[in-house]
């Protein structure tokens, strides 16, 4: 059954819950757990190539922003967040996986204001296979739409209340594309659940770290490539327009890597194909994989 949910996790797989290792089929949660009742809670995920968590310092220090910005504190520090991540990653049984991590207020009445005084968190992590993109994606590129982002003002949270990016992804299911692109105001935010970057005149643009996006691990990564290839790198709003008359798109998760966009709203971003420096963008980053 699970192994129907999750291709390749089997119901034997260990997982963490609590400060326990169990298998998946054993790991219960109360339904009166507030990230089940209000979605009151904070995730993470970090890729892992031959076991080793990529860029786990940022995942972590995002982590515990997000903690920070809700008030759910769980005592744990920097450190031991990477050796729960860590250890994760090395029982795993791929080389290559993904580590999920979700921290909730834990258990209590079913209430709207912070349980007084407060009650233990619940901790869960696990690990699933990590899919690389495919050929595919990366030599044609992806289709996506534009919409309006009618998320909250707290982007900048990695929540577990993630309607907002489920009602974006079917947005584009229905419309048979790959992804949105969605704009607040005008101005460009993000994908489903992934930043866009866009290119013109040889430089990369994309929109400042504030509270409407969520800022990627890779948002890091980028700007460390570009410094690395010699391209230019502007962090400021970038608007509809801007992003229609692009010499290219492309978007960047901790599941797809960095990936090209070559059509938004069933037009070609220039001539339709995968740009020069999304290439020397992707041939980057995989040296940095190829060094760990």
């Amino acid at each position: 059954m699970i192994e129907e949910l999750i291709p390749g996790v089997t119901e034997d797989v260990d997982v963490y819950l609590n400060g326990d290792i169990l298998p998946l089929s054993q790991a219960t949660i109360s339904v009166l757990d507030r990230g089940f009742i209000f979605g009151d809670g904070i995730y993470e995920v970090v890729p892992v190539y031959s076991r080793k968590p990529f860029r786990l310092e940022q995942h972590v220090a995002r982590l515990m922003r997000s903690l920070d910005k809700i008030s759910l504190q769980t005592g744990n520090t920097a450190e031991e967040w990477q050796q729960l991540m860590t250890m994760m990653a090395q029982r795993a049984p791929w080389d290559n996986s993904l580590v999920y991590l979700q921290v909730t207020r834990g258990v209590a009445k079913r209430d709207h204001a912070f349980p007084n005084p407060p009650v233990k968190p619940t901790i869960f992590l696990m690990a699933a296979p990590r899919v690389a993109p495919s050929v595919k994606e990366i030599e044609q590129g992806l289709r996506t739409v534009s919409m309006l982002d009618m998320r909250l003002m707290h982007c900048d949270i990695k929540s577990v209340s993630l309607l907002g990016n489920v009602l974006a992804k079917q947005y584009a299911v229905e419309r048979g594309v790959d992804d949105v692109i969605q704009f607040r105001d005008g101005y460009l935010s993000e994908a489903s659940s992934a930043n866009i970057w866009v290119v013109k005149d040889g430089a990369v643009i994309a929109p400042p770290k504030d509270n409407l996006v969520l800022e990627g691990v890779r948002y890091g990564l980028i700007e460390e490539l570009c410094q690395a290839e010699g391209i230019p790198l502007h962090l400021r709003p970038v608007s509809q327009e801007e992003v229609e008359q692009a010499d290219e798109l492309f978007l960047s998760s901790a599941t797809k890597e960095i990936l090209p966009i070559t059509e938004l709203d069933a037009k070609p971003i220039a001539n339709g194909k995968v740009g020069p420096i999304y290439k020397a963008l992707k041939q980057a980053y995989g040296k940095v994989l190829a060094a760990l």
